[in-house]
């Protein structure tokens, strides 16, 4: 799987258990999923994606989506 489809799949991840815990626990858990949803936004103008950084360095396959310093 390419650092890619790990981001995405990660990011919907967040966003489902955000809103689980919002929903059974407390409703400030939608700030995870605004921060979620504000670095999908940035990273699709910027290319930068922390997550992707870190998952370059523990081996992980590249993709074409993120800058990830020395693709």
């Amino acid at each position: 799987m390419s650092i890619d489809r790990v981001v995405m799949a990660f990011a919907g991840m967040m966003v489902l258990v955000s809103l689980l815990l919002a929903h059974f626990h407390s409703g400030y858990w939608l700030w995870l999923t605004a921060f979620v949803g504000a670095n999908l936004f940035q990273s699709a103008f910027t290319g930068f994606c922390p997550l992707a950084i870190l998952l370059k360095k523990i081996g992980v396959k590249a993709g074409a989506a993120f800058y990830t310093s020395g693709n």
